[in-house]
């Protein structure tokens, strides 16, 4: 009877054995995918999604279950998402996040659990330098850092007096500071909008009446489409010619096509990047979705790509976490981007692209990529990486 007994115990603990070993990996997806800034957050969670579908459901070769929430672009929501993900779901790593005013909401309530935070988006100037954390992983780049490469595009472009707008939140607020950190000209004026402002028609005419060299604005989303067609309306293209980050992008061009004609932006990721990585990429992605990837979807297909390498070298193991840590420093994986490597303060060393809106001989609008903007990644270097000590 006790051998009967012993094996019975020792058969059940081999079946919780097991079941613990075959456990999907739980990572959480927190994003925006209602409301007005929905279009990213959807081109995020589909790039993820494309890297756990070629994986067959796996990344790394690690099962996987990825639990996605819904921000809706509002910080408290986001916190309560962030909540029930660590506290009830009790996910190790936690992925997305596209704007910046969510990401400072929930990123002490997942960090300080323990939870790995890998941002595929939003990266206030504060997580990259002193509220820097070892929790806290970035695919994509702090908020200054693309706005210094618009700044030195505009030097490139001959432009002695530029006017700059942007939404009036932590974003909005550093990608003036990055564009003026590298600018040498005159700044004509600088304006803050409301967030999610439908109307720009006083700041278009105050615009127009100042006659400046160009205009540099940052309205991600459906912030940008309302801004742009607005722009076109009032008869300011070919007057004053617009510069622009994450207004035009892979997202919202769909919705603009020729309104958005003869603009130039500045990309982290072009579809048409020549390495083998991205033109696998872009064409199983257009396959699936019928449209070209984003940055947004580009950053977030880097996310998983990054996790699924630091799973493979635990073996799927997440509670320890110096070795998850250490793993995901590795970056050991081939990114779209190209050369991918990590900071100090977990933010990558990674390309800019000048990218202008043009229609081909076929008549459809596309981006067409003009080179990188710094071809000594050296320049892009992160400025807060000295202030960031890793606690």
């Amino acid at each position: 009877m006790k051998r009967t007994t012993t094996l019975a115990a020792a058969a059940v603990m081999g079946l919780a054995f097991s079941a613990t070993a075959m456990a999907d990996v739980k990572i959480g997806l927190l994003t925006t995918l209602t409301g007005p800034g929905s279009v990213l957050g959807q081109d995020q969670l589909d790039g993820f999604m494309l890297a756990v579908e070629q994986g067959g459901g796996k990344l790394g070769g690690v099962p996987v279950q990825v639990i996605k929430e819904d921000d809706q672009f509002k910080p408290e929501v986001g916190v309560q998402a962030a909540r029930k993900l660590v506290q009830s779901d009790k996910v190790p790593i936690i992925t997305g996040v596209v704007y910046s005013n969510v990401m400072l909401a929930v990123v002490r309530p997942v960090t300080t659990a323990g939870v790995f935070l890998v941002g595929s988006n939003a990266g206030p100037t504060n997580l990259a330098g002193k509220d820097c954390s070892p929790y806290f992983f970035s695919t994509s780049w702090n908020n200054t850092q693309r706005h210094e490469g618009s700044g030195e595009m505009a030097n490139q472009m001959g432009f002695k007096k530029v006017y700059l707008l942007a939404p009036n939140y932590q974003a909005g607020k550093d990608a003036m500071a990055g564009f003026k950190r590298f600018y040498k000209g005159e700044v004509a004026n600088e304006v803050f909008t409301q967030v999610n402002q439908p109307d720009y028609s006083v700041e278009l005419a105050a615009l127009a009446d100042a006659k400046p060299d160009a205009a540099y604005v940052f309205f991600p989303g459906g912030m940008g489409v309302n801004f742009i067609k607005q722009y076109r309306q009032a008869g300011l293209f070919g007057k004053i010619p617009l510069l622009s980050v994450d207004t035009i992008d892979g997202a919202t061009l769909p919705a603009l096509q020729k309104d958005a004609l003869g603009a130039v932006t500045n990309v982290p990721y072009s579809p048409d990047l020549d390495n083998a990585a991205n033109k696998t990429f872009a064409a199983a992605f257009r396959q699936k979705y019928g449209r070209e990837p984003s940055s947004y979807a580009a950053q977030s297909f880097d996310a998983a790509q990054l996790i699924g390498s630091a799973l493979k070298k635990t073996g799927g193991k997440t509670d320890d976490k110096d070795a998850l840590r250490k793993a995901l420093e590795a970056a050991d994986f081939p990114s779209v981007r190209g050369e991918f490597r990590y900071q100090p303060n977990h933010f990558p060393v990674a390309g800019f692209f000048r990218a202008d809106v043009e229609a081909g001989a076929d008549g459809k609008v596309a981006f067409v990529n003009k080179g990188p903007i710094f071809p000594d990644l050296s320049k892009v270097a992160d400025q807060y990486a000295a202030q960031c000590v890793m606690k």
